[in-house]
């Protein structure tokens, strides 16, 4: 299923594009048929911030399509294009999906964001700390909000505190990240009350992402007094995607889906 339409999140001679490989952009998924203006979700697929994982991409902005929502799913900047680059190319499309969402049916105040892996680091930064960075090129800062109205975590590396995942500030902020860097993206550290309802999925045995990210950040939540949902799950290797090959997993997209429910009948 190709992608209804595509949309470069910066204009022809921005510094923000890179002068070889492709141009960050997001691609739109909208539901074949129902009432507008739909629900939509941005997704952020994960890799460590190295490269962007295909499974964690189209499959979902098909699901939330096949849902009755809009799927965006967002190619952001990646190594060696380091902070703040993810992070100008994620609040850019929260902004550019606000900005067309009259021609593309969508409800400004009903977007939400889904990230996977380091794609949930950069969707969990964007919705604990929506003006950490402003990029100087982003026309559209002034004008729109980048805070999602909820976000969705898929085996988070949401921390880079001991414990979480530290060392993946390296692929973030290149050789040499500082403590301080650390403790800026740990988004667990940076809740608050305007944090937007939270779904988080992960397996307890998580090889590559420990289970605490996405603990310390429902825990945070509960102490902020934000909604959260949290769905831990025995067993599983990471970056499942769908699961759908895996009959212990793949119910977390339903829960998920059930989740939405208000959003997909347009409440």
């Amino acid at each position: 299923m190709a992608p209804h339409d595509v949309l470069n999140l910066w204009p022809d001679g921005s510094p923000n594009n890179p002068a070889e490989g492709e141009r960050p952009r997001i691609e739109f998924y909208p539901p074949s048929s129902g009432a507008t203006p739909h629900a939509a979700v941005v997704v952020l697929p994960g890799g460590g911030y190295n490269h962007l994982a295909a499974h964690e991409g189209e499959p979902f902005g098909r699901l939330f399509a096949e849902a009755g929502l809009v799927g965006v799913v967002c190619r952001y900047r990646v190594a060696p294009h380091y902070y703040p680059a993810p992070y100008a190319d994620a609040t850019r499309a929260m902004r550019l999906v606000r900005s067309v969402a009259d021609r593309h049916g969508i409800d400004p105040e009903r977007i939400g964001m889904i990230g996977f892996s380091a794609g949930a680091h950069l969707a969990s930064t964007v919705g604990t700390q929506p003006a950490l960075c402003v990029d100087p090129e982003d026309d559209l800062a002034s004008a729109y909000d980048p805070r999602p109205n909820r976000l969705i975590l898929a085996y988070g590396a949401v921390s880079m505190q001991p414990g979480g995942n530290p060392g993946l500030a390296e692929n973030l902020f290149g050789p040499g990240a500082t403590d301080a860097q650390r403790e800026m993206v740990s988004a667990e550290l940076h809740v608050t009350p305007e944090t937007p309802p939270a779904f988080l999925f992960h397996t307890a045995d998580d090889p590559r992402v420990p289970v605490a990210n996405s603990l310390r950040f429902f825990q945070a939540c509960r102490q902020a007094d934000v909604e959260a949902e949290m769905h831990v799950y025995r067993s599983g290797r990471h970056g499942v995607g769908l699961a759908s090959d895996n009959p212990s997993l793949r119910s977390w997209t339903r829960l998920l889906l059930d989740w939405l429910a208000d959003w997909t009948d347009g409440k």
